[in-house]
């Protein structure tokens, strides 16, 4: 018979105190009642427990990261790198207990130990030394716009247009970027890029746990955009949004932070852009985590939708808006690699092919990407397009 060890010899004070250093202040609020993980993702996919709640517990009583056994440790890395940060646990706990942040304290011991997924020390080394994850030169950054004419941006303009590292680099991504600056020169904006100046946000690797490295690009992009003189900037992408609002200090009150759907409804609104040009086809619109649920954006992607004529626009019934499942990219998790059987986005793809749309529209590069390729891999002809892809075809 094998000998257990008492739980008692795995609790470490030390670890706890560390933890609630790190951000985890919410352990004492929760008490155990479930419901977050009904609301996970995960609970979709079915063939993976992950009771999140426990998380709370065991970094309550310093268990995270305090075995020795290889094995145990593993499995607990495996564990707490599947959160992909949708909030969706947060949004549903009666207590408003934020495990995100029990999640990244948790990550932040282990970035610190070295003990996390190799592929993600890859995202944050590339981050660190080119200031973009995908590995790719400085110099290259501003190719996107190279048959566009964006000017770069100079003092006195409106807007900065800040494009995120996928749509700067990506072939596939690159369009984003493309009818974005076509749709804010259709409006009339005054816009530059910073190109080559530019940093990767750092949202995701912040969510992954290197908070140092992190720390570096956000000083990085405050100093560019500082001695720039921004004092709007236009982004792409949900997590640079989140990243400027609720990550950099003070930067969301010294500049405004405007997502391109906010800002293509109101001008829609205005009349300042015009669509005339049909689409005649059923689109489904997949709310990103981090634009819905973390900043409440929900309504103008919708709007801008509405807006061109002949769109149909369909919903997930009963995933949609604060209830839409994640697609699996957020928190790092848009490069991890889980089994084919245990997939978020899988399960959201047959959720939005299953309303009988004729196009996904989405309004993330992260989502945008996540899900193009699940498409691919499932060999699900439907395609899918950023809302800014749309309307400029509707112009």
């Amino acid at each position: 018979m094998t000998n257990k060890k008492d739980l008692s010899d795995r609790i470490n004070p030390e670890i706890r105190e560390v933890l609630l250093e790190m951000g985890a202040e919410d352990i004492y609020k929760c008490y155990q009642c479930g419901k977050c993980a009904s609301a996970c993702p995960w609970f979709q996919v079915g063939t993976y427990e992950f009771p999140i709640f426990r998380l709370a517990l065991e970094a309550a009583l310093g268990m995270i990261a305090a075995t020795e056994d290889k094995d145990e440790l593993a499995r607990e890395v495996d564990k707490i790198y599947r959160c992909v940060g949708c909030e969706a646990c947060m949004d549903q706990c009666p207590h408003g207990v934020n495990i995100p942040a029990i999640f990244r304290a948790g990550r932040r011991l282990l970035v610190d130990f070295g003990s996390y997924p190799d592929v993600l020390k890859g995202i944050v080394q590339k981050i660190r030394n080119v200031g973009n994850p995908l590995g790719e030169p400085r110099e290259k950054r501003p190719e996107w716009a190279a048959d566009l004419d964006v000017p770069p941006f100079e003092a006195g303009m409106e807007y900065l247009y800040f494009p995120c590292c996928l749509p700067s680099y990506d072939p596939r991504l690159k369009s984003v970027a493309q009818a974005t600056a076509g749709l804010l020169r259709a409006g009339g904006a005054a816009f530059g890029i910073l190109g080559a100046r530019e940093n990767c946000c750092g949202e995701a690797i912040r969510r992954i746990g290197a908070e140092a490295v992190f720390e570096e690009v956000r000083q990085a992009n405050t100093e560019a955009f500082a001695e720039a003189g921004v004092t709007k900037v236009v982004v792409s992408s949900p997590h640079c949004y989140s990243a400027f609002k609720r990550d950099y200090p003070g930067f969301g009150s010294e500049l405004e932070v405007i997502h391109v759907s906010q800002l293509l409804a109101a001008w829609i609104e205005e009349g300042r852009l015009k669509p005339v040009k049909s689409f005649d086809k059923k689109v489904v619109y997949h709310d990103p985590c981090v634009l819905g649920r973390q900043n409440d954006v929900y309504e103008e992607p919708r709007r801008v939708l509405d807006n061109i004529p002949g769109l149909e626009l369909l919903e997930v019934e009963d995933f949609c808006r604060n209830l839409s499942l994640c697609c699996g990219a957020g928190s790092g998790g848009l490069w991890m690699e889980w089994d084919k059987t245990e997939r978020i986005a899988e399960v959201r793809l047959n959720q939005l092919v299953g309303t009988g749309a004729d196009v996904i529209a989405v309004a993330c590069p992260y989502c945008l990407q996540m899900i193009e390729e699940t498409a691919k891999s499932m060999k699900v002809e439907t395609p899918v397009m950023d809302i800014t892809e749309i309307l400029i075809q509707a112009l």
